[in-house]
């Protein structure tokens, strides 16, 4: 279902890299979110096994799978995947039409 999320290309290059040297097995990186954060939700990655994600939606970028967890569905409608690196650090960046707030680091936000 390709409305849940979309993955710039420059996330899927990066995401390429990452899953180069992952463990044997790796089909592609699984998005989910956690109960966590200051703001109550932080997104979460995880390296996608192919006995795990069997039945779950994906987004496909450049041969790249993003797997999208099933209980993160309703909190990523909408959302952009992206790749952002600066002078002080490299990240993942989620732009999510969802958010009602985020905390001051922009490591969790709230819907």
């Amino acid at each position: 279902m390709s409305n849940i999320l979309t993955v710039t290309e420059q996330a899927s290059f990066q995401l390429e890299k990452i899953i180069e040297s992952a463990p044997s097995g790796t089909i592609g990186v699984l998005v989910g979110i956690d109960k966590s954060g200051c703001s109550g939700f932080s997104y979460k990655l995880d390296f996608a096994k192919k006995h795990e994600v069997k039945n779950l939606e994906y987004v496909e970028q450049n041969n790249v799978k993003v797997f999208i967890d099933p209980k993160a569905t309703m909190y990523l409608i909408g959302s952009e995947m992206d790749y952002s690196t600066d002078k002080m650090s490299s990240r993942f960046v989620f732009k999510n039409p969802n958010e009602k707030s985020t905390c001051g680091c922009g490591e969790s936000f709230s819907v």
